[in-house]
């Protein structure tokens, strides 16, 4: 091949890298400012719903959720450790008018530490926040959402199955820890998207095996849940 040739198809190469680099990823949002904005919080289940979420709701509201700065990567935002810790970055100056949150399933898992992040699949190591410390930190994060103004709905815990892979995980913890949810949800006037009632009949169906993530069908299902509840929020707020 020709030098020239050679060279034309290097630049050419160099600015198809560069132009890819600078395109946003899939998670970026492009917000219409004529729209309401509301923001998804939570694990890798509402990572599994959130685009979903937001073509459900196209030409309806803004969906944003944590992500890296290029949008490559959704962030995940883990138990209610991590919550206390980050919820101001997430909020950032945006004016929100819906935020559907929910914590749960990394807190009630089983780590090497309290508190810490490194797994364990070990009954006598301690889980990462208890009932009592995933409330007292839960409490926290809802009246710094509440400060937002928006309007707010909690998604409970979604269930974990017997012999689930990963972390240990105990079956009866989800009640336990949504028992928990549900007071403050109540006392704050927080509204509830029950998520663990709406999964846990058709539980098989939804989830992957011996596993607390779901199939595509299954996100698919949290999907239209999740919208419709955002939906019925932002039907109040433009009532009023």
């Amino acid at each position: 091949m020709p030098k020239f040739l050679t060279a034309l198809c290097f630049a050419l190469l160099i600015t198809t890298t560069l132009v890819a680099a600078d395109k946003p990823g899939k998670w970026a949002e492009t917000p219409d400012p004529k729209l309401p904005n509301v923001l998804i919080l939570g694990d890798s289940i509402s990572i599994g719903y959130t685009l979903q979420v937001r073509e459900l709701l196209k030409g309806k509201a803004n969906v944003f959720r944590p992500h890296t700065a290029d949008g490559n990567k959704p962030e995940n935002c883990s138990g209610t450790t991590k919550g206390v810790e980050s919820i101001d970055r997430w909020i950032g100056d945006r004016k929100w008018d819906v935020i559907h949150f929910n914590w749960g399933l990394h807190d009630l898992k089983h780590v090497t530490e309290p508190g810490g992040n490194t797994v364990s699949n070990k009954a006598q190591d301690p889980v990462q926040a208890t009932v009592d410390q995933y409330a007292a930190n839960l409490e926290k994060i809802v009246e710094r959402l509440d400060k937002t103004g928006a309007k707010l709905i909690f998604a409970t815990t979604t269930p974990v199955v017997p012999n689930t892979t990963g972390p240990l995980r105990k079956p009866d913890s989800p009640p336990k820890y949504n028992a928990a949810a549900l007071k403050i949800m109540k006392e704050h006037d927080v509204a509830v998207n029950d998520l663990f009632a709406f999964c846990d009949p058709q539980i098989e169906k939804l989830q992957r095996p011996k596993n607390v993530h779901f199939t595509d069908a299954g996100s698919q299902a949290l999907a239209e849940q999740v919208a419709k509840a955002i939906q019925a929020q932002l039907n109040t707020k433009s009532s009023k």
